[in-house]
C-alpha cells in the first residue's frame, strides 16, 4: 500500500478516536478529566516554551482539576525563590500590590517563561480563587527547577540570620567554598570538574543535613520547609553544574533528579499538614513524557516523568501538546532577546504532520486504554519524528536542532493538537514586538 494512502487511513482514524476540543465549554475536557480519573499526579506538557495556546489550554485544565477534582498545588519547571515569591503572592502571605509584582524575581533569561500575560492571569485567578478559601486550604504555587543556586544561597542565610545567628555562621562558612566563583555556577562547574578548584560537595550536603536535621523538631513550619528546598536546590544544582562539563547526559539526569526529588518531598511535606494532597506539574514535553519512549532514554537519560510513572504507575498520568505551525516566543541563543519566530511546518515523517493531516485544528487524543489494535496504535507506538522547542528556536536547522525519534503511544497517556498556535506574550518586550499577524516571510524577509 502506498506510503501516502497509509498516512490518509490513520489520519481518518485519529479523526475518528480524537475529541474535538472548541474552547467554549468546560465540558470540552470531559474526556482528560476521565483519562486523570483519581490520578494524585496530572503532568502537563509543551511543545516549546514560549507557546500561548499551550499556557493557556494548562490553566484551563489546572483550574477545573483545583475546583472539581480536588488538586492543591502546582508544581512549575521554575525556580524555587522564584516561585516561591508567587506562591506567597497567592496565598495572601506577601507585600507584592498585584501579580505582576510577584512575578517580578523572575530576572534571568528566558525571562518570558513566567513573566507573560498567560502566567499573569492564571496568578490572577490562583490569588482570587483563594481568597474564598480559609489559609490552610490555600492553593500553592511552587517551583522545582534548579537554576538558582546563588540566589538560594541568599535566602538560606538570609533566614539564619534572623532566626539562628550561629547556625548562620556555620552556613556561611561553608557556602564560603563557592567564593571564588564569583557568583558565575559555571565558572565553579568548570574549576570544580577539571580540579582547579576544591568540590564544595560535602559542604553543600552538611548545610542540607543540618537544616533537615532541625526540620524533625517542626515538620508543618512551611517557611522553614522552604527554606530547606533552597540548601536542597544548593546541594543538587553544585552537582548538576560540576557534572555539566561530563557530558549533556550527566547533567541532564542530575536536573530532573533534583525535580523529582523536590516533588516528592513538596508533597510529603504537604501532606504532613493532614490532607492527601494532589498535584499538577507544568513543564516542557521533553521533561514530562516517558523518556524510555524515546531516544533520550536510548542515550541513558530519564526524566520527570518517567520517574513519577517508575513509581507512581497510573496514580501520574503524562499529558503531552503539540503544534503543526504559527509562531513561538525564543531566541536565537542563550541569553539574546526574546523574538517572535514563525514555526516552520511540522516535517514529513513526524506525528504533528500525521496530526495536521487529519485537518482537525484542535483536538484530544487519549493514548493510554484508548487505541484499538490495529494500525493506529501500531503506528504511535513505533518509533516517528517529533518536535521539540525550548527557549532557542533555529527553524534554518530545524531537523537537526529540533526533532527527535519518540514512540508517543508509549511516552504519554495522551495527547492535545493545536494545528496552528500564537506565540506566547512576554511582560517585557526584549526586542521589537510585531503587532497582529506576522507576514508569511518573517522574520527571513525572504
Amino acid at each position: 500500500m502506498p506510503v501516502t494512502a497509509i498516512r490518509s487511513a490513520l489520519a481518518e482514524e485519529i479523526r475518528d478516536r480524537a475529541h474535538l476540543l472548541t474552547g467554549d465549554d468546560e465540558s470540552d475536557y470531559e474526556p482528560i478529566l476521565d483519562l486523570i480519573g483519581n490520578a494524585r499526579f496530572v503532568l502537563l506538557g509543551e511543545a516549546t516554551h514560549g507557546t500561548h495556546e499551550f499556557y493557556r489550554e494548562r490553566a484551563a485544565i489546572t483550574r477545573i482539576l483545583i475546583r472539581e477534582a480536588g488538586f492543591t498545588a502546582v508544581a512549575a519547571e521554575a525556580d524555587w525563590p522564584d516561585m516561591y515569591r508567587v506562591n506567597r503572592y497567592i496565598r495572601h502571605e506577601s507585600e507584592d500590590r498585584n501579580a505582576n509584582e510577584a512575578l517580578l524575581d523572575f530576572k534571568r533569561f528566558p525571562q518570558w517563561m513566567w513573566r507573560n500575560a498567560d502566567v499573569l492571569n492564571f496568578v490572577d485567578w490562583l490569588y482570587a480563587y483563594n481568597a474564598a478559601l480559609p489559609p490552610e486550604f490555600h492553593i500553592g504555587f511552587y517551583g522545582l527547577d534548579l537554576y538558582s543556586m546563588f540566589q538560594s544561597i541568599g535566602v538560606v542565610l538570609s533566614y539564619l540570620d534572623r532566626t539562628d545567628p550561629e547556625s548562620a555562621k556555620r552556613a556561611r562558612y561553608r557556602y564560603s567554598c563557592f567564593d571564588q566563583s564569583g557568583e558565575d555556577p559555571q565558572s565553579y562547574g568548570y574549576r570544580a570538574s577539571f580540579g582547579l578548584t576544591k568540590s564544595c560537595e560535602e559542604e553543600v550536603i552538611a548545610q542540607l543535613l543540618e537544616l533537615r536535621k532541625r526540620r524533625l523538631e517542626d515538620s508543618t513550619n512551611q517557611e522553614f520547609f522552604s527554606v530547606e528546598q533552597n540548601a536542597r536546590l544548593v546541594k543538587n544544582a553544585e552537582k548538576y553544574y560540576r557534572t555539566m562539563f561530563m557530558g549533556r547526559v550527566s547533567s541532564w539526569n542530575v536536573r530532573d533528579s533534583h525535580m523529582s526529588e523536590m516533588l516528592e518531598t513538596l508533597v510529603a511535606h504537604l501532606d504532613a499538614q493532614g490532607r492527601t494532597n494532589k498535584i499538577v506539574v507544568w513543564a516542557h514535553n521533553s521533561h514530562i513524557g516517558n523518556a524510555k519512549a524515546t531516544y533520550m532514554g536510548e542515550a541513558g537519560e530519564f526524566n520527570i516523568g518517567q520517574l513519577m510513572k517508575e513509581k507512581h504507575g497510573n496514580d501520574a498520568v503524562l499529558i503531552g501538546f503539540t503544534t503543526h505551525t504559527g509562531t513561538v516566543t525564543a531566541a536565537d541563543d542563550w541569553g539574546e532577546p526574546a523574538q517572535i519566530k514563525r514555526v516552520n511546518p511540522s516535517l514529513e515523517g513526524s506525528y504533528e504532520r500525521l496530526f495536521h493531516e487529519t485537518g482537525l485544528s484542535k483536538f484530544f487524543l487519549r493514548l493510554r486504554d484508548g487505541l484499538r489494535d490495529g494500525d493506529l496504535r501500531y503506528e504511535l507506538q513505533r518509533p516517528r519524528l517529533e518536535r521539540a522547542i525550548g527557549v532557542i528556536y533555529r527553524p534554518e536547522t530545524e531537523r537537526a536542532s529540533h526533532y527527535f525519534d519518540a514512540r508517543l503511544a508509549d511516552q504519554f497517556d495522551g495527547i492535545l493538537h493545536f494545528e496552528r498556535t500564537k506565540a506566547v506574550r512576554p511582560l517585557e518586550w526584549t526586542a521589537p514586538w510585531p503587532e497582529g499577524e506576522l507576514p508569511e516571510t518573517y522574520p527571513s524577509a525572504l
